[in-house]
């Protein structure tokens, strides 16, 4: 409700109803400890080609965030550093590489989250499908191999074309982080907190030293399809979250 008259009362800040969603996303990423300081970021494209995006401002804690603070960032512009509002320029280079090159990438949320950091720092970073949420996963994420530093321009492009296969969401980023994708704010953000749930379990079940029981390729395939069809669980998610912040009377939607 609260988000609801936020969305009235400003006629004519562009693309609100989306900010009020990607600005729930930042708040709640908090709530859970995912986020790191004031760095990592998150990015959702508002025109048919995914070029134009809302992104949060540089180096703002994301439970401070609000819909009125995103920016909205043009990734052709060669002069988006150059203004007042610059973004941060890593999340500039990551995301700026994302939507120039993955037209799939229509949100995108990178996190240094613990369990998901700690799966990215092992020599060998898959994640075997030995519960439901890592089954989620299976043939459904990309491995990169290569870090080359912080993620400026180059390095964010690099990152950007490794997402060839539309069926892989989910980035591994050796020695960083992770890098998750999607169609929409509620369809990301659940996949990125199902993605950290499930490398706990994997990571918590290793600490063990006991033999894994990992599914069968068929079963694994099998219960990724029936979650990705798996009907609104994202958007009730999303709802749910901000249903609670409505109720603590966040300023999340202003």
């Amino acid at each position: 409700m609260v988000a609801m008259q936020e969305a009235a009362a400003r006629p004519n800040m562009d693309h609100w109803p989306e900010r009020v969603e990607l600005a729930a996303a930042f708040r709640w990423t908090a709530r859970l400890n995912m986020h790191e300081a004031v760095a990592n970021h998150f990015s959702l494209s508002v025109n048919a080609d995914g070029t134009r995006f809302l992104m949060n401002p540089n180096q703002v804690h994301f439970s401070r965030i609000r819909a009125s603070d995103l920016l909205l960032i043009d990734a052709n512009d060669p002069g988006t550093l150059d203004g007042p509002d610059a973004p941060d320029p890593t999340a500039w280079g990551l995301h700026g590489g994302l939507h120039r090159h993955c037209p799939q990438a229509r949100c995108a949320m990178h996190v240094h989250s613990t369990f998901a950091t700690v799966l990215a720092s092992l020599a060998d970073s898959r994640l075997p499908p030995i519960d439901q949420n890592s089954a989620t996963f299976f043939n459904r994420y990309v491995i990169d191999e290569d870090y080359g530093g912080l993620a400026f321009e180059e390095e964010g492009a690099r990152c950007a074309r490794l997402f060839t296969d539309p069926r892989q969401r989910v980035m591994i980023m050796g020695n960083h982080g992770v890098m998750v994708i999607g169609d929409t704010v509620a369809e990301t953000f659940n996949r990125m907190f199902y993605f950290e749930r499930a490398a706990e379990t994997y990571i918590r079940a290793l600490q063990t030293g006991q033999p894994l029981r990992v599914l069968s390729d068929e079963i694994a395939e099998k219960t990724a399809r029936e979650l990705e069809t798996y009907p609104e669980q994202d958007k009730r998610h999303l709802a749910e979250l901000k249903a609670i912040l409505d109720a603590e009377g966040s300023d999340y939607a202003t």
